[in-house]
């Protein structure tokens, strides 16, 4: 890493109250973590098709009813 990149993320993290600071710390030690965690797909297709359709349906339009939204004065 080049220094000036290593110099700009110091002095942004500075600028942060303590309790995000720790949040970054702890981002960055998930970065460092090696490994994939998780179920081979293979192992998961014994679930294929255990949902009903009509849930599946269900599902699709709740997610199309409160996920694809943008609040813009969320920022």
């Amino acid at each position: 890493m080049s220094h000036s990149i290593t110099a700009e993320i110091l002095t942004q993290i500075d600028q942060l109250p303590d309790d995000q600071q720790r949040k970054v710390l702890d981002f960055v030690h998930s970065l460092k973590v090696k490994g994939v965690v998780g179920v081979p797909g293979a192992t998961l297709l014994r679930f294929a098709g255990l949902i009903p359709v009509d849930e599946l349906e269900r599902m699709e339009q709740a997610i199309a009813e409160g996920c694809e939204r943008v609040d813009v004065d969320a920022w």
